[in-house]
């Protein structure tokens, strides 16, 4: 990827960074240099209690004239342990949230659940600040966990909002979300995703594919700090540099990858 490419990450690198923050600084925008680097983004809801419910926030972003949702991340340890267990379930979308999806979509079911939680209040928010300022896209964004919700939210505001609104993705670190049929669920409704991977970071491998899950396309795969490379495919590709390749495992994998740097951004815990 260009330079250029890999600059434009860091916008969403810094929205993903500051949903670590509560809540209380997210609504003065004062959250050091996440917040800093982003100047005029109106705030106009968070929530969210770091426990069962991860911090979030929606505003509008004026540069890109797009509304942002952002969900925050967890603990890459306890992201892990739960992602690794053989007993991780999933379970079918909701209709009343997601409608005329087919049955035999499913997700895993702590994602869908904890979206659940958040979805109409989030939906809410973002068709009124798409009326109040002409707003012409969506753009959901997260890291870990939060980036997890946010691929699930991808689909839902495409589901729920006008055709005419554009939906645009960005994540990192993101682990599996869904089954194959998920996959080619969200590949159909949101062309315009990036999922981004840090290196040997073991996130992005679980839960395993032999438990019956599937990347969705789009993904960047950061090699070292200023080189990436754009995977093709969902969960197939053959380039050496992608990750399914190059961390065939948790073995070979490094948990503090995880964490960053994306562009020199890093994620943190919560403040």
């Amino acid at each position: 990827m260009s330079s250029t490419q890999l600059n434009e990450m860091v916008p969403y690198a810094h929205f993903a960074s500051a949903a670590y923050y509560s809540p209380a600084m997210i609504n003065g925008w004062k959250c050091g240099e996440a917040c800093e680097a982003l100047p005029g983004f109106k705030v106009s809801l968070t929530g969210g209690n770091d426990d069962s419910i991860q911090y979030y926030y929606v505003g509008y972003w004026p540069t890109k004239n797009t509304v942002v949702v952002t969900h925050e991340g967890t603990d890459p340890a306890k992201i892990l342990a739960d992602l690794t267990d053989a007993d991780a379930l999933t379970r079918h979308l909701d209709p009343t949230l997601f409608p005329s999806v087919n049955s035999n979509i499913e997700v895993h079911s702590g994602f869908a659940n904890e979206h659940a939680l958040t979805a109409s209040i989030i939906l809410k928010e973002v068709k009124s600040l798409i009326s109040q300022y002409n707003a012409k896209s969506v753009t959901l964004i997260g890291h870990s966990l939060g980036a997890a919700l946010a691929e699930i939210e991808c689909v839902f505001m495409a589901l729920n909002l006008p055709s005419s609104i554009a939906i645009k993705g960005v994540t990192f670190g993101t682990p599996r979300v869904g089954n194959p049929a998920w996959a080619a669920l969200f590949d159909s409704l949101v062309p315009d995703f990036q999922r981004i991977n840090n290196k040997k970071d073991i996130v992005p491998i679980v839960p395993g594919r032999g438990m019956g899950f599937s990347h969705v396309h789009g993904e960047v795969h950061i090699v070292s700090e200023g080189d990436a490379v754009q995977c093709p495919g969902d969960d197939d590709a053959t380039d050496d540099q992608c990750t399914v390749k190059s961390v065939p495992d948790i073995f070979v994998g490094h948990m503090s990858d995880h964490l960053g740097p994306y562009q020199g951004v890093y994620m943190g815990f919560s403040i």
